[in-house]
């Protein structure tokens, strides 16, 4: 090793091995242990100098500069950073004694027994008494401090410097003396810590006792070994300064390195809460805009606009809502991780933002799913009532058009005076034509009854064009009452005139009034044979093919009267053809005639198959729904089952111990593979439930299942699924954090399974107290208080699986404590009750450092002084509430 003493001396100074006044000691020293340390006198010299100098003097001589009690009272102050009384400055004996004293009393203040030494014999400068006095103060100051494994000072020492060295060859520590003559032993202890300063591999023994050095150390060396015993103290004071330099800046390292680990777990559990407080806005914002738009039921006037409605929430059940379904399995999930994480670095647990509990949020998805629950059957309701209004708006425009059509004129009619300047015979048949007209008035009440009853249903349907249907049923009912009051007035005009009036066409008269009847029929059987209908089941529309076929059966009959008023008709004609008869004009007593008669009977002829032809059509449609109802029972009946029987077998896994935890997560997610491949089955229910829809079918008497049944039951199916995984995920965190061996986590599985009586992952209260006693416990009513207090914070009088596994493990599990991150700090803060800037820069990593002087808050004790950061309120903050 090619390095002077002297230059090793300046190598230590610049790595933080002493301080520039203990330059010169520690080449001393490294001089001294080569020649084997028997100058005792200098080495303790070498040992005051070098704290002596901190306050800016030092001494010469050890017997002398002590004699006066000064120096001797402001080394003590300076080794333990306490003020001594005020000494005295006279030169003459007594203030000597009193100043010596002063600094007697002080070290046996410290528990230390001075044997034999005065006061006097330190003033004499007895060199004995003075070195024995010193070295009494290096034992209390210097040494008596360390202790390794509980062992005493000197014990302990002796064993650091056995464990620093033991790799290294050719060095051997049992004692402080032979063990260190070669040097060998200081060498290693420098290259221990410090192996940029020493090539120890270059080092090679003299006579196999000396390492070779050169100059000045390598002769004292060879002195050494040949002739001498190193001095014990002296030995054991060098060896304390190393002790006190290294292990010093080891506990920094330790303790620096406990701050990292703490800090990075706080980062880390900080970032996941921002990403559940992310997520949960996002989600609880989604569900704010979403719930007003389920809620949403103002009708729409068209059938177009209530249909877009009802595709709009198709594409909400099957697009947008299975995402968010996800979005909120996975906020429980990890919630749920980030509780246990927090559990396991005893860190209270995250109360999230107000209003973004889990328990919000599925307070929010249950006030979800409730708006959104009726709001398909009110679409389908709506688009129900939309079809039946527009038939009866049909049925009332066509009904008011055949009214309409046959009022037409008949107010003009009516108002006409022929009768004024007609003959008798002309007078009569007027009177007749009037009956007639009477007859075939009242037959159309029946119409106009029939119109204002389906009006006032459109109106109490709420028919979005009730406005023009009043005013159009109002305007028929008004010309109803008008035609009322002229037929009155025209028939007791005609009736006072009838006096004179004898001659009557019986023929004519009885034609009319069986012409009437019987046209009237045609145009309500016409009206009938044209009208829509709107079916839902065979059963109905077997019972309108059931109505046709009576009123086809009536056909013959009708066809009868038709032949007699025909017949009425030819005897006219015959009569006026067998008697000359001057007729002018028509049948004076009504304006039907045979021709149209035989018009409207051939009209109603050809609507008859017509009829036949819709019936027909309509109850194919009507076996085809029957069909889309047994498809879509046929699979509901099958998928219904396998999701309860699915949610049942997860429970069963979720309670069963078989195997490893490993092997229980393998199983659960090979499981879920499984039922996510299920999933085709479900799109296609979905696919002939959207037919159903489309047909309007209401109803299917053939399943006890809806397409909603099954949607809540897969969603809940998929989350059960998740939810289990993430607990058994939870249970390897637990076991790994806490040390749990499989054998006792399945110890621990087997007593709750065995009082969870209903199976249901929890145990009541009873029955957690009695798996208590069971596994060893002796409980008081007040200590069983406590345990459920821990078991049950909320008090639902429950203990669910996972808060029963973190009780069995807790008393036992390894934590980190504020207390403990707060004395790491005060290491690295060199004991002091604040911390710098500087010193976080100089012991942890940048981001490190940067997140602490971010958090901690100023200093403000007696002793602060600018820049001073409170590790104390941070170190207490980080196992406090989170800000989050």
């Amino acid at each position: 090793m090619d390095r002077r003493p002297e230059q090793l001396g300046v190598w230590c100074l610049a790595h933080g091995l002493g301080s520039a006044q203990e330059v010169n000691w520690h080449q001393s020293m490294l001089r001294t242990w080569s020649t084997a340390c028997l100058l005792e006198p200098e080495t303790f010299t070498a040992w005051c100098n070098s704290h002596l100098r901190k306050a800016g003097t030092q001494i010469e001589n050890i017997e002398e500069d002590f004699r006066d009690g000064l120096k001797l009272m402001l080394l003590l102050e300076v080794i333990s950073g306490e003020r001594l009384a005020k000494p005295e400055r006279g030169k003459m004996r007594v203030h000597k004694i009193s100043n010596v004293n002063k600094a007697l009393d002080f070290i046996t203040g410290k528990g230390v027994k001075l044997v034999s030494i005065g006061a006097e014999e330190i003033v004499d400068g007895n060199a004995k008494m003075t070195l024995g006095m010193i070295w009494t103060i290096i034992l209390r100051f210097a040494i008596q401090d360390i202790s390794v494994e509980e062992t005493s000072a000197k014990e302990g020492l002796l064993l650091w410097c056995q464990r620093k060295t033991a790799p290294y060859k050719n060095v051997n520590i049992q004692n402080f003396h032979i063990s260190w003559k070669d040097g060998l032993g200081f060498c290693a202890l420098i290259h221990r810590h410090r192996p940029e300063l020493i090539d120890y591999g270059k080092l090679r023994k003299v006579s196999d006792r000396c390492p070779t050095l050169t100059g000045q150390t390598h002769r004292a060396a060879t002195k050494t070994t040949n002739t001498l015993r190193p001095d014990e103290k002296a030995v054991m004071t060098y060896v304390s300064c190393y002790y006190h330099a290294f292990s010093g800046k080891q506990k920094a390292e330790t303790a620096a390195n406990r701050i990292c680990k703490v800090l990075a777990v706080n980062q880390e559990n900080e970032q996941l809460m921002e990403d559940y407080e992310k997520l949960a806005t996002d989600l609880l914002e989604w569900i704010r805009r979403t719930i007003p738009w389920l809620e949403n039921r103002l009708p729409e006037n068209t059938m177009q606009a209530m249909q877009q409605k009802l595709e709009d929430f198709r594409d909400y059940r099957r697009l947008h809502k299975p995402p968010k379904v996800q979005e909120k399995c996975q906020l429980e999930i990890n919630f749920n991780t980030l509780q246990t994480k927090l559990r396991l670095s005893n860190r209270p647990a995250f109360m999230p933002s107000e209003g973004k509990m889990v328990s919000d949020i599925n307070n929010a998805w249950g006030n979800l799913e409730g708006a959104e629950k009726g709001y398909e059957e009110w679409l389908l309701n709506e688009i129900r009532r939309l079809e039946r209004l527009d038939h009866l708006a049909e049925k009332f425009r066509q009904k008011a058009a055949i009214h309409e059509a046959w009022t037409a004129g008949k107010e003009d009619m009516l108002q006409k005076h022929d009768f004024e300047t007609a003959s008798l015979s002309e007078i009569k048949a007027l009177l007749k034509k009037h009956e007639a007209f009477e007859s075939d008035l009242a037959a159309h009440q029946d119409r106009v009854e029939q119109i204002a009853a389906i009006a006032q249903e459109l109106n109490e349907l709420d028919y979005y064009d009730s406005p023009s249907v009043n005013a159009r049923c109002q305007r028929i009912c008004d010309q109803w009452d008008a035609l009322g009051a002229l037929t009155q007035k025209r028939s007791e005009a005609l009736q006072r005139t009838e006096k004179l009036l004898e001659t009557i066409d019986q023929l004519y008269l009885e034609f009319a009034k069986r012409a009437a009847p019987f046209n009237n029929w045609m145009e309500g059987a016409m009206e009938d044979l044209q009208d829509t209908f709107i079916v839902h089941t065979i059963e109905e529309i077997q019972g309108l093919s059931t109505a046709h076929e009576q009123f086809k059966a009536t056909l013959p009959e009708a066809d009868k009267e038709r032949q007699a008023i025909l017949g009425i008709h030819n005897e006219i004609a015959k009569i006026v053809q067998t008697y000359h008869v001057n007729m002018a004009g028509t049948n004076p007593y009504t304006t039907i005639n045979p021709q149209e008669i035989n018009a409207k009977w051939d009209k109603v002829r050809q609507l008859v198959p017509q009829r036949d032809q819709a019936l027909i059509e309509e109850h194919a449609r009507q076996q085809n729904n029957e069909r889309l109802r047994r498809q879509f029972a046929n699979q509901a009946n099958v998928i219904g089952p396998w999701i309860q029987n699915k949610m049942e077998e997860i429970g069963r896994i979720s309670i069963e111990m078989h195997g490893t935890l490993e092997d229980q997560l393998t199983h659960l997610r090979q499981y879920e593979k499984s039922i996510v491949n299920y999933k085709p089955k479900i799109d296609q229910l979905e696919g002939d439930h959207q037919l159903i829809q489309e047909a309007l079918i209401f109803d299917n008497k053939h399943t006890n299942y809806t397409m909603e049944h099954i949607r809540v039951g897969w969603e809940q199916l998929l989350t059960t699924i998740a939810r289990t995984i993430n607990e058994i995920e939870n249970q390897v965190l637990t076991r790994d954090a806490k040390g749990i061996s499989q054998e006792q986590l399945n110890e621990y599985r087997a007593s709750f399974n065995h009082f969870d009586r209903k199976r249901s992952g929890i145990m009541d209260a009873e029955d957690f107290k009695t798996c208590l006693i069971s596994v060893g416990y002796n409980l008081g009513e007040n200590e069983f208080s406590r345990i459920m207090s821990i078991v049950d914070p909320n008090r639902m009088g429950i203990v669910t699986f996972q808060a029963f596994i973190d009780f069995m493990s807790r008393e036992t599990a390894d934590t980190d404590t504020a207390d403990q991150v707060m004395a790491s700090f005060k290491v690295l803060a060199g004991d002091k009750n604040y911390i710098l800037a500087d010193e976080l820069r100089r012991e942890l990593p940048p981001d490190q450092a940067e997140y602490c002087m971010a958090r901690m808050a100023p200093y403000t004790g007696p002793d602060a002084v600018p820049g001073a950061l409170d590790y104390m309120s941070f170190s207490t903050a980080l196992y406090g509430e989170s800000d989050l």
